[in-house]
């Protein structure tokens, strides 16, 4: 039998680091082993009553059919409200479009306005799907290495020095993905000023752990800073994490119309539209009791605080307090060179994470996101895990010699 040829370009890219890991511990626990699993990249919590009470009012009543492309009338202009209420921003309905979680917006966003070559910006460490998404769609990402001693946050002379010609985006997750860095007021006024005098350049700003920002840190969109960049900018967000909707697959984009029509061209022809049942759900999010998305962010306060004491006892670990989302970006080059009690020496992060999941922990290494010698670790589980979880990673670096 002939084989399936697959495409080229399927070569150019490598399964979803986080989504392996997940993987990874399902198998574990499937094989009986006890595993503390920090790899999660989602809220632990259930999603809110009262949007499971919307979803099955619109199931009874029949909403199971087809939607616009670009989402529903009722979600687009919640999604309007939701960005005056939050962030402070005025868009129209028709600058907004719904997809099948945020990361369904990026692809589209980039399969719109990419063409062989252009070149997109990521800084490092980034969300794992950002430059494969750039990849499958014949872009060429340009990863600009963010370390610790500037906050894990892109520069202004960083920003210079890595436009070109070519670039067609630059990047920007605020808060951060894996390191959950915040960008200041002032951080971001710097990089609009360079910006300013780059009009070829577009922005796609990920705000998706917006809710999720630790005091004093305060979360802010580029374009309340610089208002004038709003033409060129595309916000993403969604769902999933501050209402804890991951699996309901609800995401958006607000941006310019032309951008937007594009968008909705390409969804009409990839899914169609989201799930209808999906869309009623979130229309009870974002306009919906708010509540609930407070309390979560306070447990992830308390829990980042429990993250942090349990890993300052860690030998050979360092890690700088995260502003925002629900991880820890940990150091992990105190540990590189030492021996494990099985006699296998310590290269890489990747050997660090294999190790500490012998010792019932599992983590997602910094080479899937860009940056090593670093570890993420999710607090996104209960209190009682992470206190377990840090004194098995205690008790692992101990036996290091």
């Amino acid at each position: 039998m002939t084989a399936i040829l697959l495409a080229d370009r399927l070569k150019r890219i490598q399964p979803s680091p986080s989504v392996q890991a997940n993987d990874r511990v399902a198998a574990l626990r499937a094989e009986g082993k006890d595993i503390i699993n920090f790899t999660i990249g989602e809220p632990d919590f259930d999603t809110p009553a009262h949007i499971i009470d919307a979803a099955v009012t619109a199931l009874r009543q029949g909403d199971t059919h087809y939607t616009p492309s670009e989402g529903t009338p009722a979600l687009r202009q919640a999604i309007v409200e939701k960005l005056a209420r939050d962030n402070a921003l005025e868009y129209h309905f028709d600058e907004i479009v719904v997809g099948a979680g945020g990361k369904h917006i990026l692809y589209h966003v980039m399969a719109a306005t990419l063409n062989p070559g252009d070149e997109v910006i990521v800084p490092a460490p980034y969300w794992v799907s950002y430059p494969d998404i750039a990849l499958l769609n014949e872009g060429v990402p340009r990863v600009v290495t963010c370390d610790a001693s500037c906050g894990f946050k892109l520069t202004p002379q960083a920003l210079i020095e890595a436009i070109t010609d070519k670039t067609r985006w630059l990047v920007l997750n605020t808060p951060s993905n894996p390191t959950g860095a915040v960008y200041s007021e002032s951080e971001l006024l710097a990089l609009a000023q360079v910006l300013r005098d780059y009009p070829h350049v577009g922005i796609i700003s990920d705000e998706i752990y917006e809710h999720f920002v630790y005091a004093p840190a305060r979360h802010l969109s580029l374009i309340n800073v610089a208002p004038d960049l709003k033409s060129r900018t595309l916000i993403v967000n969604g769902a999933s994490k501050g209402y804890a909707m991951t699996g309901w697959r609800i995401g958006f984009g607000a941006g310019p119309r032309d951008l937007i029509q594009a968008i909705v061209k390409l969804v009409s022809q990839t899914t169609t539209c989201p799930s209808s049942i999906s869309q009623a759900g979130a229309v009870a999010a974002f306009i919906g009791d708010q509540a609930p998305v407070r309390a979560m962010a306070e447990r992830y306060t308390q829990r980042r605080q429990l993250m942090l004491e349990g890993l300052q006892s860690i030998a050979g670990v360092n890690c700088t307090a995260p502003d925002g989302a629900f991880y820890v970006y940990l150091d992990v080059s105190g540990l590189l060179g030492k021996m494990t009690p099985g006699g296998q020496r310590l290269v890489r992060d990747g050997d660090v994470v294999l190790y500490w999941l012998d010792a019932g922990v599992a983590a997602v290494s910094g080479e899937a996101y860009g940056l090593s010698p670093y570890v993420r670790l999710s607090f996104a589980i209960g209190d009682e895990a992470i206190q377990e979880g840090c004194r098995r990673l205690r008790e692992a670096c101990l036996a290091l010699t």
